[in-house]
């Protein structure tokens, strides 16, 4: 398949790893909080939202791996990393040290290798 024709796919693909990396925030949002009960930990709302949205992110992958070779695959998961590292320094005020830029910048580059054939 030409790359044009899968350029949907990837698009929703890479939409079904973010949808995943905001459902990961949500989980670690709630894990954060002290909960009264084993019960109260999982039956609430970010909880739930969490999970729906980690179903939704499945069968967006799903659909993805339709028009996209699965070698792919792992290409799109790997850009959760820097979804998730944006989403902790800004929502959870974590620090963004050397080690972690220098992993980032290592993950960017092997996405830009393997699907530009740098």
């Amino acid at each position: 398949m030409p790359f044009a024709e899968m350029l949907p796919f990837i698009g929703v693909g890479a939409f079904g790893v973010f949808i995943s990396s905001i459902a990961q925030v949500f989980l670690k949002k709630e894990a954060l909080r002290e909960h009264g009960s084993f019960l109260k930990e999982y039956v609430n709302p970010l909880v739930i939202g969490g999970y729906v949205l980690m179903l939704i992110s499945t069968l967006l992958l799903v659909i993805a791996f339709k028009g996209i070779p699965l070698s792919m695959g792992p290409i799109l998961e790997a850009t959760s990393y820097v979804y998730v590292t944006v989403f902790g320094v800004v929502l959870f005020k974590e620090k963004l040290g050397k080690k972690k830029v220098a992993a980032l910048a290592v993950i960017m580059l092997g996405i830009m290798v393997y699907s530009f054939g740098l």
